[in-house]
């Protein structure tokens, strides 16, 4: 009986803690640090209009704190950022949009709408203004990475903080898997676009998800199941090469970008999957000359680092911003 009413009590005090968001539900090595006062909150799915567009938004923590902007990479959307949004959301606002074309954003046809990394900044720019964000620290990944820099650039002022993980803003970081890519570029063909159609294909997102990490049991195959969901919609395709093709405008702004960080030194967190193939290491090492103010951690996993190691980098993340007092 004693036994019993033990289990019983063991059972409700469990209860009791997961409740409240003690614990992350991540390897011991990577569990986050929670003061016991600080929830987790509910993250809210929206949808906002921007520039005649609605953009789908995942949205947690206190509109009160400062905001974190989280900006996803290729070929996925703010799903990839499910669990990060939930560990920052204990002392921070956390936004994370889905771009035109990716996720549950609208697609609007290619005959009216650019699909450049341009107008995706502009629609970044439109969505923050719309919610009335006017300082954030941002999340820069792949794709992220030119869209949110653009925008740093273009608002130092705004900036508290930059998180970069696999997202490149030097020469160094484009190296074997940008090779057919930059042929494209120099040879806009159909042709030269077909080579390319695989890294969108199921095997080529699984690649992309798996490559480079220390157990791909551990990556749920729901993550290229879900990119699958906007990738085989009527001419995105299409789309995803203009962005591939786009991507070329990123390299003469790199020198800008450089500038920025000299000029402002943004305080920056690197967090980065060593193993990447398509943003390797090389490209992470160069950001050390040019920022002062920087704290840097390569990760033994691939480019999706989040799903091996976002215990990890959320824990990184919150002691990162409180040292820099953005709380």
């Amino acid at each position: 009986m004693k036994t019993q009413i033990l289990k019983s009590a063991l059972g409700i005090a469990m209860i009791a803690v997961l409740s409240l968001g003690l614990f992350s539900f991540e390897s011991p090595e990577n569990n986050i640090t929670i003061h016991k006062k600080e929830q987790i909150q509910t993250t809210l799915y929206k949808t906002v209009k921007v520039n005649g567009l609605d953009i789908f938004y995942r949205e947690a923590g206190d509109v009160n704190k400062p905001t974190i902007l989280l900006l996803h990479g290729y070929p996925t959307s703010s799903h990839m950022f499910r669990n990060l949004i939930t560990d920052l959301s204990v002392r921070y606002h956390v936004l994370a949009p889905d771009y035109p074309g990716f996720g549950r954003s609208n697609q609007p046809l290619m005959k009216d709408f650019d699909y450049t990394f341009d107008n995706m900044a502009n629609i970044v720019e439109g969505f923050l203004k719309e919610l009335k964000v006017e300082k954030y620290s941002i999340y820069l990944m792949d794709y992220g990475a030119p869209i949110g820099f653009r925008i740093a650039s273009k608002y130092p002022e705004k900036i508290e903080a930059l998180i970069i993980q696999n997202g490149n803003a030097y020469d160094e970081g484009l190296k074997d898997f940008w090779i057919p890519i930059k042929k494209y570029w120099n040879d806009y063909t159909v042709e030269n676009g077909k080579h390319l159609e695989g890294f969108h294909s199921p095997d080529g997102l699984k690649w992309q998800y798996t490559h480079g990490v220390q157990d791909s049991l551990k990556i749920s195959p729901d993550n290229w199941t879900i990119d699958l969901q906007h990738l085989t919609r009527p001419e995105n395709d299409k789309i995803q090469l203009a962005m591939f093709y786009s991507y070329r405008t990123n390299v003469p702004l790199y020198p800008k970008w450089q500038q920025y960080f000299r000029d402002y030194q943004p305080p920056t967190l690197i967090v980065w999957g060593k193993n990447d193939y398509i943003f390797p290491a090389d490209g992470a090492h160069p950001y050390k000359r040019d920022l002062k103010n920087l704290e840097f951690h390569l990760l033994d996993t691939g480019h999706f680092a989040l799903e091996e190691k976002g215990g990890e980098i959320a824990n990184y993340i919150l002691k990162f911003l409180k040292k820099n007092n953005i709380q």
